[in-house]
């Protein structure tokens, strides 16, 4: 307890406080020293807990008679002259009951609310464990959410905290599996009080699990530093400058269970961290190593003790390799690719890498990303509503002629078409060719989506006519979207064109 707190038990006329049928509270049992015989005792004893009710409306409906009634009573009280002061465990107004009782009241009387230790606060300290450091994301959590809900966003922060476990416990752990972060949550029961009990999460037995306990995601970066020889890491730090990478300086310290490695191959979408999935997120936070294209790894925050390893746009193969013999001595690598690193991506280049003899032993994972094409489309209304081809218009791993077939064969089976890299500084003309190809199977007022950084700070997203598609509009993060015979258009509101691709197909009412 505060100080203050002891103060206001102290001034007031009436103590109040939560509890179940039992009536035992555990607010006032902490507070009790400080109660004495003068004082006027409320329990707001709860009409149900985790049981059933027939109430008309429910849990909910008896819930919200019962904070209507609790809070009549001390208004009474309060009516009367009397100072009243509600006990509540841990903070009043983070998940506690008095939060019903201050909605109701905090209106019509004079209120002070005086903070407390958090059960977050308390369960850290008992670890001796550090929540988040610098820049880390802590996430607190019910265990009451759905539990996809509890697995992507256990997945996708850096620390986090579960409450209100008890019958939520195996759920919980469920989720904490999925998300890959059993092993490192942590247990904390009834933190500070009698009874306390603390240890690895895996190890708890479902059926010992109060409400009052906690489960701990502490702080990645905030692990003590472990003692080790310096000559290690400064020989591997030359191996890598030798290899022209760059690295921080200060490593992730070892896990103290090193598991076997692996690669872990994610995309960033097209832009930056809204485009993430949850499951991305949780990857990138866990890796010891980021290895990828300089400017992919800038949309990735940076974490202390983290490595990253930045190389240009055209060494796959050789990024591919290096992450994969990283994998082979045992660290956690993200391979960071733009977009959905299946599509056009690094998600092939690892795993032809992966395919050779010295790594067909390594853990590659490829995780989904938000391609190109779905933003630019998103955009721009619907215009792959339909049947589509997505095409690279880069001849730098395949020929022009292979391309130029391509495009012919989908536009004369009518699919809209995707685009992937139009231009370029080096490539000007490619895109030249392909209106002109296109035009041999499409009308000349044929929609076409150019979209530009898409999700970034220079985002264009036009709607113009084939014929009219020039190339010179046309750069290294543009995609072009060329609708079929189907795709219509429609200005709304006045406002920019909206593109979409109907769902049924009628040829004979537009061929």
């Amino acid at each position: 307890m505060t100080v203050r707190a002891v103060d206001v038990i102290a001034a007031a006329d009436v103590i109040a406080y939560h509890s179940a049928r039992h009536k035992k509270s555990i607010a006032r049992s902490i507070a009790a020293a400080h109660i004495r015989a003068d004082h006027i005792e409320e329990a707001l004893v709860y009409p149900v807990t985790t049981g059933t009710t027939d109430h008309p409306g429910g849990y909910r409906g008896a819930l919200e008679d019962f904070y209507t009634e609790a809070s009549a009573r001390l208004a009474a009280h309060l009516d009367a002259g009397r100072t009243v002061a509600v006990l509540a465990e841990g903070d009043p107004l983070f998940y506690g009951s008095y939060m019903h009782m201050h909605k109701r009241l905090a209106g019509r009387y004079r209120t002070e609310v005086v903070p407390g230790v958090t059960s977050v606060s308390a369960a850290s300290a008992r670890l001796g464990a550090p929540l988040a450091e610098g820049e880390e994301v802590l996430t607190v959590l019910p265990g009451t959410l759905p539990e996809e809900e509890l697995t992507a966003r256990l997945a996708a922060t850096d620390a986090a905290v579960v409450m209100k476990l008890g019958r939520t416990f195996a759920k919980t752990r469920r989720a904490l599996e999925s998300s890959g972060r059993l092993a490192e949550a942590r247990y904390v029961e009834r933190a500070t009080m009698d009874g306390e009990r603390t240890g690895e999460l895996a190890a708890v037995d479902e059926g010992s699990v109060p409400y009052f306990s906690v489960a701990v995601l502490p702080s990645r970066a905030g692990a003590a530093v472990p003692q080790t020889d310096a000559a290690e890491p400064e020989r591997d730090r030359e191996q890598e400058r030798e290899r022209g990478q760059e690295r921080e300086r200060e490593p992730r310290p070892e896990r103290a269970s090193q598991p076997a490695g692996e690669v872990a191959v994610v995309g960033t979408g097209p832009a930056g961290p809204l485009w993430l999935t949850p499951e991305t997120r949780g990857v990138l936070a866990a890796a010891d190593d980021l290895v990828g294209y300089t400017a992919y790894l800038d949309r990735v925050p940076v974490r202390t003790g983290q490595l990253r390893h930045g190389s240009g746009n055209r060494v796959e193969s050789e990024r591919a390799e290096f992450a994969l013999d990283l994998a082979r001595r045992g660290r956690r690598v993200a391979v960071v690719s733009g977009g959905d690193p299946g599509v056009f991506a690094m998600a092939t280049a690892v795993l032809e890498a992966a395919a050779q003899d010295p790594y067909t032993h390594v853990p590659v994972r490829v995780l989904p990303g938000v391609t190109a094409a779905n933003a630019a489309a998103a955009r721009a209304g619907a215009p792959l509503g339909h049947d589509y081809a997505t095409i690279s218009l880069s001849d730098r791993l395949k020929p022009w002629d292979v391309i130029a077939e391509r495009l012919h064969a989908a536009a004369a089976a009518d699919l809209v078409l995707a685009l992937y890299n139009p231009g370029s500084r080096s490539r000007t003309w490619q895109v030249g060719k392909a209106r002109e190809l296109l035009l041999e199977h499409r009308r000349p007022d044929t929609p076409v989506v150019l979209a530009t950084d898409v999700g970034g700070p220079e985002e264009d997203v036009r709607v113009v006519r084939l014929a009219e598609l020039e190339p010179a509009d046309v750069g290294m993060r543009t995609i072009l979207l060329v609708g079929s015979s189907q795709t219509r258009t429609v200005r709304r509101g006045g406002g920019d064109e909206v593109v979409w691709t109907p769902r049924r197909y009628a040829p004979e009412e537009t061929r």
